[in-house]
């Protein structure tokens, strides 16, 4: 039962996510202060002093007609910068750990010995056969 949840949780593609979405959730905050404080001013500032932000503006008496390009322009940039970030900080790392393991050239975490296994496995069926017999004398 733990060896499957340790192979489950050891797997490549699972542990890469994990690091993914919790790196991504961190970074994004830092990225979206970054494009909506700096990048998104810039993009405005192309734009003649009249228009609000780089974009169209449908209807002159209504604000909210405004295409914003700008905004749409910063999203992908934040999108690429956190990206960015997870895959040269996180996932490249990674995966080079895993090339150097795949030609030996770095040993893979220590697996257990036979002797390692057969006193987990008594312990097991110890702790098993003490709840069992504790759960008939209360009964």
């Amino acid at each position: 039962m733990l060896k499957g949840f340790k192979d489950f949780i050891l797997r490549g593609n699972v542990v890469d996510l994990a690091v993914a979405v919790v790196i991504g959730a961190a970074f994004t905050a830092i990225v979206t202060a970054f494009t909506s404080s700096i990048i998104q001013p810039l993009l405005n500032a192309i734009t003649p002093p009249d228009v609000p932000a780089l974009g169209i503006q449908l209807q002159a008496d209504k604000p909210s007609t405004l295409i914003n390009f700008s905004e749409v322009i910063a999203a992908a940039i934040n999108f690429l910068l956190v990206a960015a970030i997870v895959y040269f900080v996180f996932v490249l790392p990674i995966q080079t750990i895993k090339n150097r393991r795949r030609r030996g050239e770095e040993p893979g975490p220590a697996e257990p010995t036979d002797v390692e296994l057969l006193a987990e496995i008594r312990d097991l069926l110890k702790a098993q056969a003490n709840s069992s017999s504790n759960g008939r004398h209360q009964a």
